[in-house]
C-alpha cells in the first residue's frame, strides 16, 4: 500500500479499523546549528549533506537543510518521524538529537520539538 493510500485511508483520521481505535504519532524536531571551520558555502554543503543523509540511514527519518542556507558557518536541519506510539516518536527525535549533539564539527545551539497526535487536528 503505497503511503498516500495509507494517510487518505481510515487510520489517517483516527476512526475504528477493524473494531480498534488506531492512532497516528507525528514528531518534528528542528536543530540550529552552527558549523565549525567553514568559510563558503560548499564547505557547509559538504557538513551537512552527511550529517542529513545519516539521520536518514540511521533512524529512517524524513531530514533536511530547511534554514539559514544563505548563510554559511549556520545551519538549520528538520527531522520529522511517524508511529503508531508517541513513546517511539520521542525515542527517535531523542536519538537524532543525540547524534547531532555528539558530532564534532557542529555546535547544537537549540532544538525545537512538535509532537502531534492525528486526533489534533
Amino acid at each position: 500500500m503505497s503511503p498516500t493510500a495509507l494517510l487518505q485511508g481510515p487510520a489517517a483520521s483516527g476512526r475504528a479499523v477493524a473494531g480498534r481505535r488506531v492512532l497516528i504519532f507525528t514528531g518534528t524536531l528542528t536543530a540550529d546549528l552552527l558549523l565549525g571551520d567553514v568559510h563558503s558555502l560548499k564547505g557547509k554543503r559538504a557538513v551537512v549533506r552527511p550529517i542529513v543523509a545519516e539521520l536518514r540511514r540511521r533512524f529512517a527519518v524524513a531530514a533536511a537543510e530547511v534554514g539559514d542556507q544563505d548563510l554559511h558557518r549556520r545551519a538549520q536541519v528538520a527531522v520529522a518521524t511517524v508511529a503508531g506510539d508517541a513513546g517511539q516518536v520521542t525515542d527517535v527525535l531523542d536519538a537524532c538529537e543525540r547524534l547531532l549533539a555528539e558530532r564534532p564539527e557542529v555546535t547544537l545551539l537549540s532544538t525545537h520539538r512538535q509532537l502531534f497526535a492525528d486526533e489534533d487536528f
